[in-house]
């Protein structure tokens, strides 16, 4: 199993940057894969980015070059850097983990929600 707690959310204003923390439990080198998805309000979970044990990176399309997501293996973090923010991105994001066994295993932290508005 895996634990995780997010941190960095907050209210931001158009064009600004946040930067998103996500510790796991336990070493991020036996993860097979962590991620950030994001939840806006009557809308469904969508991955924003993900990155595997590999350093082998995912982006969603609506990034477009303005998120970057890494890894501190030492400190067992994930980060998302997102810069030129918009109203758009305001959702609760959450952080993912993937054990993968026999089976897939995904573990999900609470999130912490970001605001974009002016």
């Amino acid at each position: 199993q895996v634990q995780l707690v997010e941190s960095g959310g907050g209210l931001v204003q158009p064009g600004g940057s946040l930067r998103l923390s996500c510790v796991a439990s336990r070493s991020i080198f036996s993860i097979y894969a962590m991620g950030w998805y994001r939840q806006a309000p009557g809308k469904q979970r969508e991955l924003v980015a993900a990155i595997t044990s590999g350093s082998r990176i995912n982006y969603a399309d609506f990034v477009q070059g303005r998120f970057t997501i890494s890894s501190d293996n030492a400190k067992n973090t994930v980060y998302l850097q997102m810069n030129s923010l918009k109203p758009e991105d305001t959702a609760l994001y959450v952080c993912n983990a993937k054990l993968v066994t026999m089976s897939t295993y995904d573990y999900w932290g609470q999130g912490t929600q970001v605001t974009v508005s002016s």
